[in-house]
């Protein structure tokens, strides 16, 4: 039998104590990104008990990098944001190409917090078939 220590099972969305036995949660503004981040990378079908949340960017990972896509993946971002998370005020979106890398966009995304009004941006690259 090992002596070794091994964490404790548990809720794997739980914080862990710092090194002082604190629990040590986020801001609201790294919650916030954080869950632009869940809300874009979920696929609508994939979380148990909510079939409709998320934006499901990745359905995307396989279309050509033209306007049209930019275009989509901005609607997408909006709606998904607009839709599923109400601490933010969206103020814009963008979705511009990588120069140099055919296969990718960039997406930037301001936001201000609805509690204090606070601004806020975020950016993510999206990889997209690099051919026309």
């Amino acid at each position: 039998m090992s002596t070794a220590f091994r964490p404790l099972l548990g809720w794997p969305l739980l914080p862990l104590p710092d090194e002082h036995g604190r629990l040590v949660y986020p801001d609201l503004e790294d919650s916030v990104r954080q869950y632009i981040r869940v809300i874009l990378s979920t696929r609508p079908g994939e979380q148990l008990m909510r079939p409709d949340f998320g934006g499901g960017l990745d359905r995307l990972v396989h279309e050509p990098n033209t306007l049209a896509t930019r275009r989509r993946i901005r609607d997408l971002v909006q709606e998904s944001l607009a839709r599923w998370e109400k601490r933010i005020l969206l103020d814009r979106v963008e979705v511009w190409e990588v120069e140099g890398e055919p296969g990718e966009v960039r997406v930037e995304i301001e936001y201000r917090l609805a509690r204090t009004g606070s601004p806020a941006r975020m950016g993510l690259t999206v990889q997209l078939e690099s051919g026309l």
